[in-house]
């Protein structure tokens, strides 16, 4: 025992003297974090919209400033036609429209939204949010209109994200992403250099046997990936807002289930890996695009065609991204995740037993 706490001391002290990677294990999820909880959003605001009526009477008044107050919509002109709101759309000068007819204060009605559908998720959301503002006195819209599929009215309640904050959907797939990467790839990378610079010899032949070196090198990364956990919950909750509505027991423990499989899968690269620009690239290639594209960070799986679902299946970061925003956003218990743990759990048995029972083999 003391020999291992030896090496975990070694490895620690290791990591401590290099700037580089502690860089990049502290300052990635920093950046990552403020990009996607700022810059990278999906948040609805300053929507540029022209007014079309022919008279403005004391309802269209109404509707209009409905539309100013809010923080979603700026009214950038007026139009007297539909077709000079489409050329002030087509020419990149407004994003939206809204069409009064021309009894609509008689009959409290007739409503329409022409809205640039070349960004069809942006366009639905600005759709969406116009109805909500407008239909608070004027239930009976219209449906939208031009470049955008039609779609309904509907007296909508949002559970969870009544504010629509992208920052609700980001941040538990931030921590998916950025607990993979920095987990394997830095667990991977650390056993390569040892190889590389020939030291891995000189450890295996030392007293201690192969897979406590092994272990002993994975300890720190471990501790480490749960400081930088709890510096993205942190972030979350006081930072961009984000509720920690679940058990946070519960979060902390799913959270060390996948460090563990991350851990192992860094393990299982190291085996193949012979250089560290090989294991960075392995890294990148069997974990930065799957976890982008396949785990539902920014895609829902379900709307993939058959093929990438079945493929997105075996893609651990989905179902620790769904554990989370069941747990953290929704405030679910730990049974309503149940099947993502069992399955994170699995995955974790696996790759440790093939990633432990290759380097045994690559010893003899």
């Amino acid at each position: 025992m003391k020999q291992f706490v030896s090496f975990i001391i070694k490895e620690t002290r290791h990591i401590l003297r290099d700037k580089r990677t502690m860089l990049i294990l502290f300052g990635m999820p920093v950046v990552m974090m403020l990009l996607f909880g700022f810059a990278i959003t999906t948040d609805v605001k300053n929507v540029r919209t022209v007014v079309v009526t022919s008279q403005m009477d004391h309802q269209t008044q109404k509707a209009v400033e409905r539309l100013a107050q809010s923080e979603y919509f700026t009214i950038t002109a007026t139009a007297a036609t539909p077709q000079e709101a489409e050329r002030l759309i087509r020419s990149q000068k407004a994003d939206m429209a809204v069409v009064f007819a021309h009894d609509y204060a008689s009959r409290n009605k007739g409503l329409q939204l022409i809205v640039d559908g070349s960004d069809p998720n942006m366009a639905q959301q600005w759709t969406s949010y116009a109805q909500q503002t407008l239909a608070s006195e004027n239930p009976q819209l219209s449906a939208p209109t031009c470049w955008l599929a039609r779609a309904r009215t509907l007296n909508s309640q949002l559970l969870y994200n009544p504010q629509m904050k992208s920052a609700y959907n980001f941040v538990p797939a931030i921590m998916g992403m950025l607990l993979m990467l920095i987990c394997a790839m830095m667990t991977s990378i650390s056993i390569v250099r040892e190889k590389e610079r020939g030291t891995m010899e000189v450890l295996l032949v030392s007293p201690v046997r192969p897979l406590t070196v092994v272990m002993a090198k994975a300890v720190p990364y471990l501790v480490l990936a749960f400081v930088i956990l709890i510096v993205i919950l942190l972030m979350a909750r006081y930072v961009l807002g984000v509720p920690l509505a679940g058990s946070l027991l519960w979060i902390i423990v799913v959270s060390v289930i996948y460090i563990l499989l991350a851990l192992s899968l860094g393990l299982l690269i190291s085996n193949v890996a012979q250089t560290q620009l090989v294991a960075l690239l392995l890294s990148a290639m069997v974990l930065l695009m799957p976890v982008v594209m396949l785990s539902g960070m920014m895609f829902p799986v379900e709307s993939m065609p058959r093929v990438l679902q079945w493929i997105a299946a075996v893609v651990p970061p989905r179902y620790y991204i769904d554990a989370m925003r069941k747990l953290m956003i929704m405030g679910v218990g730990i049974g309503e995740v149940m099947k993502e743990v069992v399955v994170l759990i699995g995955m974790t048995v696996v790759l440790l037993t093939v990633a432990l029972k290759k380097f045994k083999q690559r010893l003899e």
